[in-house]
């Protein structure tokens, strides 16, 4: 019989799928393992055990349903260092927690069920996961398709309001700074009644109102477009009532102009006839039209040239003459810039882009100080930006440097749009592709040089991507795999690496990621993803040392929803209270807490009231100041703890979790080459620890005695080497580390011997 002494140091690439397993050949497979259950990887490449998740606060209003993915959802807030906010979303819902600045403890400021219109929240239990947001400064901006963009507004220290997104006004009320598309197909005319007032008719040379519902008194009254804005050339007018889908009836907000390109009168030398160039004008001859802004040109001043004046002969399409007040004494080309008023029909004509008629923006973003939107249900890959600085003015303007622009991703399908990521670039990921707009060198984005570059063809999923150490994570559609969107320097573009392919089976279907640098307690940077079904896969992630692994947390219940603060992380768990029915609990991960749901609570002679969190019947666990005590069941509120310490004031009081590190099967190389698949045994195993309270390998429990065996002292954590010695062959021998009480446990390193 022949032994071998395997080091197993370090456990740098986390939990790898079991389609690796049998990869003994692969640097990976030695710093890997076969499950890392509930701890986060080191630095120096052991694993410590997490922290639990204290409860915070129960949302008892919420009850559970399945076909939800989400109905609880939190989201961060921070308007300054001092004033750090977790919003939770639930059914048309948002209540908003304060961060204490001194202490860090959460409180609840306020409870949001209306805006400032006091009408119902938008964002119904089944739009949750699928909702998009971006702050800026005071302003939390909330996006889905199926409802114009919300606001949730900080008013002042624990105060805040919903309202509606508006768009700027013109001076005046004149025009609204919003996008237009023309809904319309190719051809279709506009034909208005008059250039003013109201109850004007409006009528189209082919089908295009919405006929909703029946008929009533001449009206559509359910029609959708009633309410809508249409763009008439350069003038807005607001649709009231719909008669057909080809008349309906409105109010002219503005006289109905054209502004025409500049310079657009020709003079001929000796005439009063002067050519106007007027694009698709829809005029016939004798048609009246009002001319102003028009400045001199041929002689003719402008007194001649404005004003009321009527169409002398229609030349094509584009052309048209009327008479003026003198006679010109050359041929030019000039006249300003001019405006014409009228209401022929007309081509020139758009519909408002937003609306619950051809849907609302599903994405949002701020970058190089503009808002983004992009992704209605008509236009889902089409992006928006505001004016420079002026997030409510997405008027198209000139293409001035510092206009709105509007751009299409035209790729020969449709991209439909579903995040923005301000990185590098602006990141845009669709169902389908990622795509960035490049920032030029000392150039911001502009309407001039815009374009919308495809990179990489994989497509995202609903939950919202995160910028994360230069790069960009996001959740690849069909819930399998995990990307990082970033640039290669030798290729000069982007790509999309696969961070989680080694632990492809970690990742189930996620519904909400988020990421913290430098954070629990430790030098490393996390990516935590919340799969649907109820585990949270943790990328750890170290690059100077080469940590870069998958573990997974599971808890009592259900992960339901996760964000992170800073370096403090929130979750919210689905568990079974004690009543047998499914509660949702607002939880932070707490590295000084052992349990899930924990808290620390006080009383008298042992016996404590947890009625706060626990109902009768629940069983939980129990830990003193020294040592696991157990499980005990609520029964009035309260837990009796006293036939074991009749003297204990305060416990911590939750839900244990287990831990779990199961290598990979451990083989040994011979001068014939490996065992893999031959009866070996392990013989004994050499366990490296820190601080460690309770410990089984293969079921073999570490006793851990009491300080100086003084069973009214703390256990003496176990800090140094421990034997354990096993009995039993196997052709896949594995080394199980676990716990027999949920106390704290971290394994640096381990020696198996084996015999073969």
């Amino acid at each position: 019989m022949q032994k071998a002494r395997i080091p197993i140091t370090n456990f740098q690439y986390g939990e790898i799928s079991p389609s690796l397993v049998s990869r003994t050949d692969s640097a990976i497979y030695n710093s890997s393992a076969q499950s890392v259950k509930n701890f986060f990887i080191r630095t120096e490449g052991g694993v410590a055990k997490r922290g639990g998740f204290q409860a915070l606060h129960d949302f008892a209003s919420v009850t559970e349903d399945t076909s939800i993915r989400q109905q609880v959802r939190l989201i961060p807030f921070v308007f300054s260092d001092d004033e750090q906010y977790v919003i939770a979303f639930s059914h048309q819902k948002c209540e908003i927690f304060f961060i204490n600045p001194t202490t860090g403890a959460l409180s609840l400021a306020t409870t949001l069920t209306q805006d400032i219109n006091s009408a119902a929240l938008q964002w119904d239990q089944e739009y949750l996961h699928e909702m998009t947001y971006a702050q800026g400064g005071d302003v939390l901006f909330v996006c889905h398709n199926t409802f114009m963009c919300q606001q949730i507004v900080r008013t002042g220290l624990n105060s805040f309001q919903v309202e509606q997104f508006t768009f700027q006004l013109q001076a005046g009320d004149a025009k609204t700074y919003q996008p237009y598309y023309p809904f319309h197909a190719t051809g279709v005319t506009l034909d208005p009644s008059a250039t003013t007032g109201t109850g004007i008719t409006l009528t189209t040379s082919a089908a295009y109102f919405d006929t909703t519902g029946s008929q009533s008194g001449g009206n559509y009254a359910d029609s959708k477009h009633v309410g809508l804005t249409l763009l008439y050339h350069d003038s807005e007018i607001l649709i009231t009532s719909v008669q057909s889908a080809t008349q309906a009836t409105g109010n002219v907000v503005d006289e109905l102009f054209v502004e025409l390109i500049p310079n657009a009168l020709r003079t001929i030398d000796g005439s009063t006839t002067i050519e106007i160039t007027h694009v698709n004008h829809g005029m016939i001859a004798s048609d009246s039209i009002t001319i102003r802004n028009a400045s001199a040109v041929g002689g003719v001043n402008a007194a001649q040239i404005n004003g009321s004046r009527s169409i002398q002969k229609v030349i094509d399409e584009n052309r048209y003459t009327i008479t003026a007040g003198s006679a010109a004494n050359t041929t030019e080309d000039g006249g300003g810039n001019i405006q014409v008023v009228t209401h022929a029909p007309t081509q020139q004509w758009m519909e408002q882009s937003y609306s619950s008629l051809r849907g609302y923006p599903a994405a949002v973003g701020f970058h190089e100080n503009r808002l983004w939107f992009g992704g209605t249900l008509a236009q889902p890959d089409t992006v928006w930006a505001s004016k420079s600085g002026l997030y409510y003015n997405f008027d198209i303007g000139e293409a001035a440097d510092d206009d709105s622009l509007e751009l299409v991703m035209s790729i020969g399908e449709v991209a439909t749009i579903r995040h923005f990521v301000s990185n590098r670039d602006i990141h845009i990921f669709t169902a389908g592709s990622e795509f960035f707009i490049p920032t030029f060198e000392n150039q911001p984005i502009t309407p001039t040089n815009a374009r919308v570059k495809r990179q990489t063809s994989f497509g995202s999923s609903f939950v919202r991507p995160q910028p994360f150490y230069g790069a960009t994570i996001f959740s690849q559609i069909g819930g399998k795999m995990i990307r990082q969107f970033v640039f290669d320097d030798s290729q000069q573009a982007y790509k999309a690496d696969p961070i989680s392919l080694l632990s492809s089976h970690l990742i189930s279907d996620p519904v909400q990621m988020c990421v913290i640098s430098g954070a629990v307690n430790t030098a490393e940077s996390f990516v935590f993803a919340q799969n649907f079904t109820g585990e949270i896969a943790v990328y750890n992630l170290n690059r100077i040392e080469g940590v870069a692994g998958w573990t997974r947390f599971e808890t009592n219940g259900s992960f339901h929803s996760v964000t992170a603060i800073g370096n403090r992380v929130f979750a919210v768990i689905k568990t079974n209270l004690g009543s047998g029915t499914k509660s949702f609990v607002f939880t932070e991960l707490n590295q000084n807490v052992s349990l899930d749901l924990g808290n620390t609570y006080t009383g008298t002679a042992g016996v404590f009231t947890v009625s706060n969190f626990f109902e009768n019947g629940a069983e939980v666990d129990v830990i003193s100041s020294t040592d696991y005590l157990g499980k005990f069941t609520v029964s009035g509120g309260q837990i009796n703890v006293s036939a074991v310490d009749a003297s204990l004031t305060s416990c911590q009081v939750g839900f244990g979790f287990d831990v779990e590190l199961k290598t990979n099967p451990i083989d040994v190389n011979t001068a014939i080459g490996p065992e893999t698949g031959q009866p070996r045994s392990l013989s004994r195993v050499i366990l490296d620890m820190s601080e460690t309270l309770s410990v089984s390998v293969n079921n073999k429990k570490l006793i851990i005695r009491k300080v100086n065996n003084d069973f009214s002292q703390p256990r003496q954590a176990v800090t140094g080497k421990r034997e354990f010695y096993l009995l039993g062959y196997n052709k896949d021998p594995q080394i199980t580390v676990t716990q027999t009480a949920p106390m704290f446990i971290q394994v640096n390193g381990l020696v198996a011997e084996v015999s073969f």
